[in-house]
């Protein structure tokens, strides 16, 4: 009985990988993209599960070009058990914590990236906006990368008429302070209350490990943000993540955080006290609490400015060296 439910596990894994690409995908694509899952399947043991689908109608084969998913498998994915669905997210969020090889020292490393897709027509006036959400520091960096139709960004072609927007995802920061040696738990994100360009108070949050949606995705749909309304007046609502780490790390965290806002990464925008409350939130004993911004705040701010995105978090891992700033990337 345990055997079927993991191979239903991998299989509802392979079909949302499917679901979310424009394009036919082959065994060692797929066996990549359930590594960053924390999925540890070899090419083969991918093509054994690939033949069960094609079976149940679940997927299609397009000869060497791989395969896709089907209208059934499309519903099976979306019916898939919400006890397993509820631990993929917070599995996704420990594996490219993993993966993260960013080194402050060098700058250079492999950091995680979220990719949105916005309508092509309307990608001049989302920059734009994305450029302002930047100046206010409201995002974790201000580096983007950029991609058009028909190219690839994080490893997923940017459908036509549309463009990709790929901003780096806050949750790199515990890959890297991993990288040092200093475990990082994410208990939540958030919506976090502004007032006069201070950060008050979590007034909305979804746990990373009781959900079955990327909550900053969830908070972006539901217009729950009000980016616009900080960038403009410093009173208004975005994306954070609550963080805790052990206290004994807390001047190791401090030393690592400054390296990180001298190469632009500043969206640490609270540490707490050993034990204490860190902007109203209670933190568990012998740890300190952290609060980082959302990487996706600046396409909260567009999304408000009622230009439609399809915002993917945690979307894969890519190079440092892809990402620029506006005026250096291919817009």
């Amino acid at each position: 009985m345990e055997k079927d439910r993991d191979v239903e596990r991998k299989i509802v894994a392979i079909l949302n990988i499917l679901k979310d690409s424009p394009k036919p995908l082959g065994s060692r694509i797929i066996s990549r993209k359930l590594k960053e899952q924390g999925f540890d399947l070899t090419e083969r043991a991918v093509r054994y599960h690939l033949r069960i689908m094609d079976e149940r109608g679940l997927t299609e084969s397009h000869g060497i070009a791989g395969r896709i998913v089907t209208a059934e498998g499309i519903e099976e994915a979306n019916n898939a058990l919400v006890s397993d669905k509820v631990g993929m997210i917070i599995s996704k969020v420990d594996a490219l914590s993993h993966l993260t090889t960013f080194d402050l020292n060098t700058r250079s490393g492999d950091i995680i990236l979220n990719v949105s897709l916005i309508p092509k027509e309307h990608l001049e006036k989302a920059l734009e906006i994305v450029a302002e959400t930047f100046k206010a520091k409201l995002g974790f960096t201000n580096l983007l990368a950029i991609a058009h139709e028909g190219e690839t960004l994080g490893g997923l072609t940017i459908p036509e008429e549309m463009a990709g927007v790929g901003t780096v995802c806050s949750l790199t920061i515990n890959g890297i302070l991993l990288n040092n040696c200093i475990p990082l738990y994410s208990k939540f994100s958030g919506i976090l209350k502004m007032e006069n360009s201070q950060h008050k108070r979590f007034i909305e949050l979804i746990y990373y490990d009781a959900s079955s949606l990327d909550p900053a995705e969830v908070f972006i749909k539901s217009k729950m943000t009000d980016v616009r309304s900080a960038i403009e007046s410093g009173s208004g609502k975005v994306l954070a993540g609550f963080r805790e780490f052990p206290a004994v790390c807390l001047n190791n965290v401090l030393e690592i955080v400054e390296k990180l806002e001298k190469i632009g990464m500043s969206g640490v925008t609270a540490i707490g006290k050993p034990g204490q409350p860190v902007l109203e939130m209670p933190v568990s004993a012998g740890c300190v609490g952290m609060v980082v911004l959302g990487g996706l705040n600046p396409l909260a701010a567009v999304e408000e400015s009622g230009i439609k995105t399809e915002n993917k978090a945690l979307c894969a891992m890519v190079n440092f060296n892809v990402l620029g700033n506006l005026g250096t990337v291919n817009t």
